[in-house]
């Protein structure tokens, strides 16, 4: 049996066509498309109407793939900017009657179940683990661990508002942008990042750290220098924390021409990387007692552990 599963994000709209072979979780046909549905709501709660109609015309694409690909089953998940925009109604009307089946918004809690399950499929790890889903809008901070021939087991999770939308729109006002800005978004990441330590808890020492979704997939894509994008060259490669902060100082200095006109990032992403790079910094300094160092980057999350719950796989 073939699923197809669609998660619908802040800054992209992601869709998987997967099947199980051999207990594992295989793709078929994966999709990512920027439509920053995410725009404007930090500030306003409401949709933007454009990003709503981008995101419309993508899931019409996605629904006509879902068509050829024969999937049996179908499921839709919206996760922060459907959380936090007032009016989402219409939106999951029209994406039910263009997919066959309703968006559903999902909490932090179940985004993060989600991620850990589908950030660890595929990896070649084993013990602890803290997994971040730094999206558009919010990031999930998952703690659990990992057992040979055993699914991850997830112990604790929060969500936090701390997004690469969120925080651009928040703090970075100049192009390029200030320091000040910079050191704002640092603070305000640093702040929620302390905060949630009280609720998820120290992982286990050593833990492994793995990073999920379009930032950590397009940093990881441009210190490799892969391009065009690869996810086999991508997923599961290993980034030091040097080249993130690195990284992050680089692109900060940019402006957002010269970062549409590097290859390895995608023009849409271009606005929003700043914030999504100094975030992930700011993550591995703050997790840096309670890890190994090094970033393992995976290029699956929410989908996929959509797929592995409808499969029965892990």
């Amino acid at each position: 049996m073939r699923v197809a599963t669609i998660d619908i994000g802040t800054n992209s709209v992601l869709l998987l066509v997967a099947e199980l072979r051999d207990g594992a979780v295989v793709p078929v046909l994966e999709r990512a498309t920027i439509t920053r549905l995410g725009r404007g709501v930090d500030r306003t709660r409401t949709f933007d109407p454009a990003a709503v109609e981008a995101t419309l015309a993508c899931l019409a694409e996605y629904a006509q793939e879902i068509g050829r690909s024969g999937a049996a089953r179908v499921e839709v998940v919206g996760t922060s900017a459907m959380r936090d925009a007032r009016g989402g109604e219409e939106l999951r009307d029209r994406a039910a009657a263009l997919l066959g089946v309703a968006p559903r918004v999902i909490s932090g809690n179940e985004e993060a179940e989600l991620t850990f399950a589908g950030a660890l499929s595929g990896l070649d790890i084993e013990g602890p683990a803290l997994v971040f889903d730094l999206g558009g809008g919010s990031t999930e901070l998952i703690r659990g661990s990992v057992s040979a021939g055993r699914a991850a087991e997830l112990a604790r999770a929060v969500s936090v508002d701390v997004g690469s939308v969120r925080l651009t729109e928040r703090c970075l006002t100049s192009d390029p942008p200030r320091p000040d800005e910079i050191a704002e978004v640092r603070r305000t990441a640093r702040a929620q990042l302390d905060a949630a330590l009280i609720t998820l808890g120290a992982p286990e020492p050593a833990a492994e750290i793995v990073g999920v979704a379009g930032t950590v997939t397009t940093l990881a894509a441009y210190v490799l220098g892969v391009t065009p994008y690869d996810p086999a060259r991508v997923h599961g490669a290993r980034i030091s924390a040097e080249a993130i902060a690195r990284s992050a100082r680089d692109l900060a200095a940019m402006s957002v021409a010269e970062r549409r006109a590097i290859p390895t990032i995608e023009p849409k992403r271009a606005d929003v990387i700043v914030a999504g790079a100094v975030v992930t910094d700011e993550i591995l300094t703050w997790a840096r007692p309670f890890t190994r160092g090094d970033l393992i980057i995976s290029d699956r999350g929410v989908r996929w552990g959509l797929a592995a719950r409808l499969l029965g796989g892990g």
